[in-house]
């Protein structure tokens, strides 16, 4: 099959933005690792350079290994005996791999036996192999776990732990249990220490983990005894080489079926303390959700574009009275709108990226020495915007994701409904995006305060005042539009001091500021490279008119005595 990275040139232009260079500059430390590692780069060049030729190899795994297994696993599955998972076997052939192309740890540090990869390039990755099986990005991105473990975990943890990681073995964040799910402070898996074993001890169930069986496992449970709320969580450190944890079963799910979500029962569980006792959720499960969105939203893209192209595909070979129904002005503006979908997500998802990886350069610098204080205003910038972003992304992502499988399906006609084409397991596999690691409304609860404290409003005036190509000033003026009817309703709204009122429009008022924002993106992208997004700039820009026009109506048209009538429903 094709390299997923050399056929898609999409991915090559988002890896050459402008703000790659300072990028790199944090992560490498002025490339501190050059005479340390034959591996690091000497220079920015060089740095380009190795990320390319390793997108390169994931591109050709996703294309000849991931992408022709995807069909086998969805169908075989993993299974559970005897508390023990075992994959699909063309889910160990994946693992097999990317362990063996050290693609396990790409965003560790080299001192643990990782490459050091930015998030961009690393996003890149968990981009292409979703393209390829989307369930099968879970088990290899790790949910953002190492990230954490880094993050958070002593030097000692570091070296035991991630090392293993970089190796090749798995982790998975155990999070839900029956009892709470999206609500985790209601977490009850009981944490006590035994001065007899020197260590933790885990009890309970957990529910809904994904790649259940892993290795290593980070854990969120209550250590605090007679607590009820967040403030009685810690997270701790499980390793299977000490026993005590088994699967009572795998979830038998609509889609990502080679992904084993799993319930899980403690016993005794030896575990550690990661960081500081009564901060899991308030700061670590906080950072770890976040980073895992990102990868959803990375997710979400590469479904997209598995999606738009099985369905390009089809289209331009079915054919009915006599021609391709490619041809067909209706089939045509399907496309379109897909591939204008796509892009627009795909740009955000970027965008998104190089704020995480400034500020989190930054913060890892930190550890290290004092930020000079422009430093620390550059941090502090991008760790906002960050904030602000990532559940936009997460948000959109997820929810074009599902719409375009949708829409490849209504290409395939009757054909899509049938497991005889690619496209029905994307439709399945989409549709767990916009479910976990947070739902489509708790993403809007994330992002509701950057559209009322003018956090995106402020970003968007920013676009504006970017250069871009004359043939696009029409465009730009309906974002223009668009960015005063965001400000006119955020008036509206917040005047209003209604809570309730807020809440039911927040929805709307989120998905305009992303229309908005993904609009700019795309003008952006289309004046630099113009025979790959300038047809997805004109397409999104209209699409986007005309859901920004129908938000701004429902809201104005809002009226308190309403309220009442939603609350009934």
């Amino acid at each position: 099959m094709a390299n997923f990275f050399q056929d898609t040139p999409e991915l090559k232009h988002h890896l050459s933005h402008p703000l790659m260079r300072r990028i790199v500059e944090l992560k490498e430390r002025n490339y501190a690792d050059k005479d340390k590692y034959d591996y690091a780069p000497q220079d920015f060049d060089d740095a380009m350079d190795n990320y390319h030729r390793v997108l390169e190899i994931v591109g050709e795994i996703c294309g000849d290994i991931i992408a022709p297994n995807a069909e086998g696993v969805d169908h075989e599955g993993p299974k559970c005996e005897n508390g023990r998972v075992t994959y699909a076997s063309g889910t160990s052939v994946n693992l097999d791999a990317t362990r063996k192309a050290g693609l396990m740890g790409m965003s560790m540090p080299r001192r643990f036996g990782g490459l050091n990869f930015p998030v961009v390039p690393y996003i890149m990755a968990a981009d292409m192999v979703s393209r390829a099986d989307a369930g099968f990005e879970n088990l290899w991105g790790l949910q953002d776990c190492a990230e954490t473990l880094y993050e958070f975990g002593n030097e000692d943890q570091k070296q035991r732990f991630l090392t293993r990681v970089c190796a090749g073995e798995t982790m998975s964040m155990d999070l839900t249990e029956p009892d709470a799910g999206s609500d985790l402070q209601s977490v009850m898996l009981k944490a006590t220490y035994s001065e007899a074993d020197g260590c933790w001890l885990l009890n309970g169930v957990k529910r809904f983990i994904t790649n259940g069986d892993s290795d290593i496992h980070l854990v969120l449970a209550r250590s605090e005894e007679g607590t009820h709320d967040g403030r009685g969580l810690s997270m701790f450190i499980y390793d299977k080489r000490q026993g005590g944890v088994n699967v009572r079963r795998i979830e038998n799910k609509m889609g990502i079926k080679g992904s084993p979500t799993c319930e899980l029962v403690y016993k005794n569980a030896k575990a550690e303390l990661c960081g500081d006792r009564r901060l899991g959720l308030i700061k670590y499960v906080m950072a770890l959700m976040n980073g895992a969105r990102l990868g959803i939203a990375a997710q979400g893209v590469g479904l997209s574009q598995a999606a738009y192209n099985e369905a390009l595909s089809y289209a331009r070979d079915r054919q009915q009275f006599g021609k391709a129904i490619i041809e067909f002005p209706a089939v045509q503006e399907l496309l379109a709108t897909m591939k204008a979908k796509l892009d627009a997500t795909r740009a955000l998802l970027y965008e998104t990226a190089r704020f995480v990886d400034v500020y989190k350069a930054l913060d890892d610098i930190a550890k290290e020495r004092k930020l000079e204080p422009e430093e620390r205003q550059e941090q502090k910038a991008f760790a906002r915007l960050a904030d602000a972003f990532t559940p936009l992304s997460k948000l959109m992502g997820s929810e074009y994701a599902n719409q375009n499988a949708y829409d490849c399906i209504q290409v395939h006609g009757g054909s899509g409904f049938m497991k005889d084409y690619t496209c029905e397991r994307l439709y399945r596999d989409a549709r767990i995006t916009s479910i976990y690691e947070g739902t489509s409304q708790l993403q809007t609860v994330a992002a509701i305060r950057y559209v009322t404290t003018n956090v995106y409003l402020n970003k968007i005036r920013e676009y504006e005042a970017i250069p871009t190509a004359p043939e696009f000033d029409n465009l730009k003026n309906s974002l223009k539009d668009m960015a005063d009817k965001l400000g006119m309703v955020v008036n509206q709204v917040v005047e209003s001091k209604n809570q309730d009122f807020l809440d039911l429009v927040a929805r709307r008022m989120v998905e305009i500021a992303a229309h908005t924002i993904m609009g700019h993106l795309l003008i952006q992208d289309a004046t630099k490279s113009p025979d790959l997004f300038a047809k997805s700039a004109n397409v999104y820009v209209r699409y986007a008119e005309a859901e920004v026009e129908k938000a701004v109506t429902f809201i104005r048209k809002f009226r308190e005595e309403y309220l009442a009538d939603y609350k009934q429903a």
